[in-house]
């Protein structure tokens, strides 16, 4: 993997505020951290940046005084030079762009408009509704970049999936998975998959950051419910038991702006679900979440994660030539609300399944088999490897060196020495 001390950063914003001032603005870090920092955030000076009004609430616009000017066309082609000239004057191997911006309002998927890649390159060459974070996704496809959305909006409108299909460029998204939808995630997985069913998930949450007072916008904000929203449904119908076709918990969702509590979230969750005999279960929790750091890991990981997915590739028993992930690069769902999926495949939200397929694809690069948790060797009155002397041994450890696979045994009968056994991968 990509070591995080060798990522060259740079980017846009609509505000022309250096990042140490930024910084000091945003009061996340505590200030003693920030002295420290300041020499090297100083220097960090965000691009002009691609400002339509309609797009985020009207409170932004104070912020907005660097903002590129031109027709939309004109204005991606500008991103498109700045991810060149990046390129170039920082001499990194590759470029990954991430937004991380305001959330925007949703687009509407309009026939002619935005439904093919075709249709989408000559709607923006018109001057035609597409928003700013679509506008970054085209001009980063364009350039051979991956891009990833890290807001609720739908960027991915279907045009821009097309585009990166046709490209073979990777995207990936929507929202960051951090706090109060991690939790989420994991708990609605445990419960629906203890047999208990949840009827009704409230959440509500208050914040004072710039992402609070932008979600304040009732069009803003109608794209974070759709994001949260999603988390609980594919666990729902992963259980035909529980729930009958159609049906699904009472979710309500509630983000109110509070200035005064700043970049640290409280997020307050309630989950009733039905047991057994008509009985409730009712778990209520109370969350502080700090946004920005939460956060802050999880765009690192989609960096990393996403430039390892560009140097694998692999071959089926059927299938001679290589090949590549899909472009929609679903393996990121795990660190996103809202997973992006190639279409037909399925939605899948639980955070340990989530995970467990991270892992196994990185065990398939060290030729590991996949980790299933069966360990029928433990669970079986005879094993399936038997040693010479009809002892019994079981798998212990494996390990990867100089490409040999060393896998070690343990005599069960005897207790006997563990046994090695080395295969040349």
């Amino acid at each position: 993997m990509v070591h995080p001390n060798d990522i060259v950063f740079d980017g846009w914003d609509i505000s022309s505020m250096d990042l140490g001032h930024a910084m000091e603005r945003a009061q996340v870090l505590d200030w003693s951290l920030q002295e420290m920092l300041r020499p090297h955030m100083s220097q960090l000076k965000p691009r002009p940046s691609i400002y339509i009004p309609d797009f985020i609430a009207a409170n932004q616009d104070q912020r907005a005084d660097n903002i590129l000017t031109g027709t939309k066309a004109e204005q991606m082609e500008q991103i498109r030079k700045d991810i060149r000239c990046f390129k170039e004057k920082s001499g990194v191997e590759k470029v990954i762009v991430l937004w991380t911006a305001n959330t925007e309002r949703f687009s509407d998927v309009v026939t002619g408009v935005n439904d093919t890649a075709k249709n989408l390159l000559a709607t923006i060459q018109n001057g035609g509704d597409v928003s700013p974070s679509t506008l970054f996704a085209v001009a980063s496809i364009l350039e051979g970049c991956a891009y990833i959305n890290g807001s609720p909006q739908n960027t991915f409108v279907p045009g821009a999936v097309e585009l990166a299909v046709q490209r073979g460029i990777f995207i990936g998204g929507d929202d960051f998975k951090s706090g109060q939808t991690k939790l989420k995630s994991v708990l609605v997985d445990f419960l629906i998959s203890a047999g208990l069913k949840p009827t009704s998930i409230v959440s509500y949450n208050h914040l004072g950051n710039n992402d609070g007072m932008n979600l304040s916008a009732p069009a803003q904000f109608r794209s974070k419910e759709i994001s949260k929203s999603n988390v609980v449904d594919d666990m729902v119908a992963s259980n035909p038991v529980l729930y009958k076709p159609g049906e699904k918990p009472d979710h309500c969702v509630v983000i109110k702006y509070v200035p005064y509590v700043g970049d640290s979230k409280r997020a307050m969750d309630e989950y009733t679900s039905e047991i057994m005999m008509g009985g409730t279960n009712t778990i209520a929790l109370h969350n502080t979440c700090e946004d920005s750091l939460l956060a802050s890991p999880i765009i690192l990981d989609l960096v990393i994660l996403t430039e390892l997915c560009q140097r694998i590739t692999f071959r089926t028993q059927q299938d001679s030539s290589f090949q590549t992930f899909h472009s929609v690069l679903s393996l990121l769902s795990f660190l996103c609300k809202a997973p992006l999926v190639p279409p037909n495949a399925p939605v899948v939200n639980s955070f340990f399944r989530q995970r467990a397929c991270i892992e196994n694809v990185m065990r398939a690069c060290l030729g590991l088999p996949p980790q299933n948790h069966m360990q029928l060797e433990y669970k079986l009155q005879k094993s399936f490897n038997i040693c010479q002397d009809k002892k019994v041994h079981s798998l212990v450890a494996t390990k990867v060196n100089n490409n040999i696979l060393t896998k070690a045994y343990h005599c069960i009968e005897c207790n006997g020495a563990s046994e090695q056994k080395n295969v040349e991968r």
